[in-house]
């Protein structure tokens, strides 16, 4: 079969596969990885192009992180940071030690127990970040963090397979680790420079023409993923690296949505290849270490993340959802398995092993991370035992508020002036360290805390308040606090936030005293605007300098891009 009709015969497969799972309402990232299965060589054998297949995924695998990236800007980078470095580092270490241990358990040798403790460390960033982006959760508190983690994951993976590859060339290890660190850092700093000083002025050069802003984005994110993989480093790196320094350019948003289409092609191939190179032979006969090591990369991984990110003062909700996001293994793992192999390190048993806990934990981690808001009021009393019982958690001087604002970030900034002069009448709730600390120092009268945590909304008594304010952009959350306040009072105004006209209905009929939808919100505001203006130049003049001395202030901090959400 040529090429062009395997390719054609993959997609039908996999639009049948993925028409499957929206009827049994399953991920289609599932479906994929079956199609897949189905094609390769385990089954119909259909495809015998592999080295094609293989490249379009690495397309897919850069577009992705590249589109990412222009959503990090240094100010993320920033606020979530040193958590990502450290959670991320840590749960490598004891994912390591505690993976190591279970491969004794089931007597592996030496060198085959460290090889599968170290695989099992490593998540997959494509699978997460496809996630993510479906759910619109790249830009929350959990998102951020997690992108950080897989970002130090994929570093000691690059070190890890550098490692292996030294070894089996005889070269000296620790020359090759300082010298790829030493290149990818002066590469960064370059990049920087670049993204400072030459980029902002060529921004309009290259927006003059549509065409040539697409070429120019796709030959960055692309080329900064080549030239980072020849260094020593991943694609991923290179092209999430070449992503943040166009962040900072006022074309990012049009960029990335020019690039989506050739995104979504292109991640489907990838999640097919990951299908077609799982080695599903032999696997029965190592059912119980792989039912053993599925549970633990399920349970286990995340249950580190979620005691560190507890242990550092973080919400239990945001803990929980970034835990879950790393319980499946990566596709370095199957690289790393597929080397050791090559090298005659372990045999093709261990690669079975390992590829049966990657379908096992990649389709169960799916479930996971796109239910996980359905999923965590489950788990709120064991999640209670791992929290710090001081964490970010002021002390009360009123038993009741007046105004209660939930979410703090973007839309709820508006609020803050609007309600200062109620002082210790007004409070203002919201589960990011970062917020709450900033607002303690600007006066606020603030509270850590999670609007889903039914102990915690009964300590500040809703039903005593005369105004709640939620800018919280998740439906199920405003639902659930919407449903605790009704309970108890039909009295309280109640103000929620719904980018979705049927979800804005819903809370109405929940008995929501308003619903605020920001983009119709804008449409009458300007419509107000004009009718009390009309034709005259200076009136807008005016309510230009007010919005512009407005936007600075939002600049400052850190609500620059219009797609970030609240809370």
């Amino acid at each position: 079969m040529d090429l062009f009709f395997e390719i054609s015969v993959i997609i039908l497969v996999a639009t049948a596969m993925a028409g499957l799972m929206r009827l049994l309402k399953q991920p289609l990232i599932v479906g994929h990885i079956i199609t897949g299965i189905l094609v390769g060589p385990h089954f119909f054998n259909l495809i015998h192009s592999q080295d094609t297949i293989k490249i379009f995924s690495q397309f897919g695998i850069a577009i992705l992180l590249f589109i990412v990236g222009l959503n990090l800007s240094p100010k993320i980078v920033r606020e979530v940071g040193k958590i990502s470095l450290i959670t991320g580092i840590v749960q490598v270490v004891f994912t390591a030690l505690i993976g190591f241990l279970i491969s004794k358990v089931f007597g592996f040798s030496l060198v085959t127990s460290l090889y599968i403790s170290i695989a099992l460390t490593f998540s997959s960033t494509i699978i997460i970040l496809k996630l993510l982006t479906d759910k619109k959760d790249t830009e929350k508190l959990y998102g951020k963090i997690s992108i950080g983690i897989l970002l130090v994951q994929d570093v000691i993976a690059t070190i890890a397979l550098l490692i292996v590859s030294a070894f089996s060339d005889g070269k000296n290890v620790a020359t090759l680790a300082l010298l790829t660190a030493f290149k990818g850092l002066i590469l960064t700093v370059v990049l920087i420079f670049i993204s400072a000083k030459i980029l902002p002025r060529l921004s309009a050069f290259f927006a003059n023409s549509q065409e040539y802003l697409f070429l120019f984005s796709i030959s960055w994110g692309l080329g900064m993923a080549a030239l980072f993989h020849f260094i020593g480093f991943s694609i991923e790196i290179g092209a999430l690296i070449a992503g943040v320094t166009l962040s900072v350019s006022p074309f990012s948003q049009e960029i990335g949505s020019k690039l989506k289409p050739l995104r979504d092609f292109f991640i489907l191939m990838f999640f097919i290849y990951l299908g077609i190179s799982m080695n599903v032979d032999g696997g029965y006969k190592l059912v119980f270490p792989i039912i053993a090591f599925s549970l633990f990369v399920l349970i286990l991984k995340p249950l580190i993340v979620i005691i560190l990110m507890e242990v550092f003062g973080y919400n239990k909700k945001t803990s929980f959802q970034t835990g879950l996001t790393i319980a499946q293994i990566s596709e370095f793992s199957l690289i790393l398995i597929l080397l050791g192999v090559s090298l005659e390190h372990i045999s093709n048993e261990v690669l079975s092993l390992v590829t049966f806990v990657g379908l096992i934990t990649i389709s169960g981690s799916t479930y996971l991370i796109l239910y996980s808001d359905s999923i965590y009021p489950h788990f709120i009393g064991f999640l209670t035992s791992f929290e710090r019982k001081s964490a970010k958690k002021e002390t009360d001087i009123l038993g009741y508020y007046d105004v209660i604002l939930f979410g703090c970030n973007r839309v709820g900034y508006d609020f803050l002036k609007q309600f200062k002069n109620l002082k210790q009448g007004f409070l203002v709730v919201d589960f990011d360290p970062k917020i709450i600390s900033r607002l303690t120092k600007e006066g606020y009268n603030s509270k850590y805390g999670d609007a889903e945590d039914a102990e915690f909304l009964e300590e500040i008594n809703l039903e005593k308040s005369k105004l709640i304010i939620s800018t919280i952009p998740d439906f199920e959350t405003n639902q659930f606090l919407l449903s605790n306040i009704r309970k108890k009072s039909q009295d309280v105004v109640v103000i929620l936030i719904s980018y979705n006209v049927d979800e804005a209905i819903k809370f109405y009929e929940g008995g929501a005293s308003y619903v605020m939808l920001p983009h119709f919100i804008g449409g009458q505001f300007i419509s107000y605007l004009t009718k009390r203006n009309g034709y005259d130049v200076s009136k807008y003049h005016s309510e230009r300098e007010k919005h512009v001395s407005y936007l600075k202030t939002r600049k400052s901090l850190g609500h620059s891009h219009p797609n970030q959400v609240a809370y």
